[in-house]
């Protein structure tokens, strides 16, 4: 339809990486692209582990910036949760 873009949970703590991505995608390198992409499944998979905004939430004010808490009906992200988007991050390119 000739848009072009991305709608991307992952863009809002790693920009960079999902605008390279979109990037080797659109010049060709479908290569490398899928290779960022397959990299990126398990924090992909782990920022929809629970409802949405709740991961997303975590995610941004662990990289500094002051998102807030999930408003009710919404919870704080659960134990485990926080654990593999700490490890995640953690150990991200």
């Amino acid at each position: 339809m000739g848009g072009l873009g991305v709608i991307s949970v992952l863009s809002n703590i790693y920009p960079k990486f999902v605008h390279e991505l979109v990037m080797d995608y659109l010049t060709g390198n479908w290569q490398k692209a899928t290779a960022s992409q397959v990299y990126a499944i398990p924090l992909i998979n782990a920022l929809f582990s629970e409802v949405n905004p709740i991961p997303i939430k975590y995610a941004v004010n662990k990289i500094g910036f002051d998102c807030g808490k999930p408003r009710l009906p919404l919870v704080e992200l659960s134990d485990v949760g926080k654990e593999k988007i700490d490890f995640l991050m953690k150990n991200w390119i």
